[in-house]
């Protein structure tokens, strides 16, 4: 498993890496057959260190925890307990849909971009209404079923999920609605 620790304004040292490998490989291996890589972020707010870590499964599933504590290495601890317990709780179900996968879930990239108003700007008229781009970058876009596509955004506390789905090989949206039920954006070719 491949590991980027990382720290934003603060130094992270060797025995701070160490400790971080050891006890999240201990986890996952425990919980997760086939982990791909790792990130795991530390940063300071205030008086507090924060953790952030995000795991990366061979079944296309991203589990992810964050934690804080006055202590570096407490709030790691934290994370990983946190990771520990996301991971158990979606054990069974992880194997139960994956037993029968023999390769890695394919991945495609996928541009995502930000999208802020122009400053000053409350309410404008239909001439004025496109949005100045901030922010462009990269990101993943799995092939999944839809069961596989619900877990993930599940894992992810997302509230939605762009997939792409294995039967149909098309672009599918999962989101959670407002009753709290899930929906499934499948579009049909005219």
């Amino acid at each position: 498993m491949q590991y980027q620790i990382s720290g934003k304004q603060i130094e992270i040292g060797q025995a701070l890496q160490t400790h971080v490998k050891d006890e999240l490989s201990g986890v996952v291996q425990k919980y997760a057959e086939r982990p791909t890589d790792a990130q795991v972020i530390f940063s300071k707010n205030a008086h507090e260190f924060v953790c952030e870590t995000v795991v990366h499964l061979s079944t296309g599933l991203t589990a992810q925890a964050s934690a804080h504590a006055t202590e570096i290495y407490a709030a790691f601890d934290l994370c990983a307990e946190k990771m520990e317990k996301q991971l158990r709780r979606y054990k069974r179900r992880l194997k139960d849909h994956h037993k029968d996968r023999a390769d890695p879930v394919e991945v495609f990239g996928g541009a995502s971009y930000i999208l802020a108003a122009e400053e000053g700007h409350e309410e404008s008229d239909d001439a004025t209404l496109t949005p100045m781009i901030i922010a462009e970058m990269e990101t993943r876009i799995p092939s999944l079923s839809v069961g596989e596509a619900v877990m993930q955004m599940e894992l992810a506390h997302a509230p939605v999920l762009v997939f792409r789905n294995e039967k149909t090989d098309g672009v599918n949206v999962v989101y959670r609605r407002e009753d709290g039920n899930i929906g499934w954006i499948d579009p049909k070719d005219a």
